[in-house]
């Protein structure tokens, strides 16, 4: 139980010291590869940040094409 609560007040310290930060994907990705490490066994915080990465590249590729076609001429 101690590892737990350690792992948590060190979590919850990093959460609340980086403040507000602009990371579209991350919570979604975050979500999904803590529940994967966890599943593939004991790797939750890996998992989470790896998902919070791969989370935050899927997000700017969608804004990059939307901006790509925001841009092009509307018509033909």
């Amino acid at each position: 139980m101690n590892r737990k609560l350690a792992t948590l007040v060190a979590a919850s310290s990093m959460f609340f010291a980086t403040g507000a930060v602009y990371a579209k994907g991350c919570l979604e990705g975050a979500a999904v590869g803590g529940v994967a490490g966890h599943v593939a066994g004991k790797h939750g915080a890996v998992g989470a940040a790896g998902g919070c990465a791969v989370g935050h590249h899927e997000a700017n590729k969608k804004d990059a094409a939307k901006a790509a076609a925001a841009s092009q001429p509307a018509g033909k």
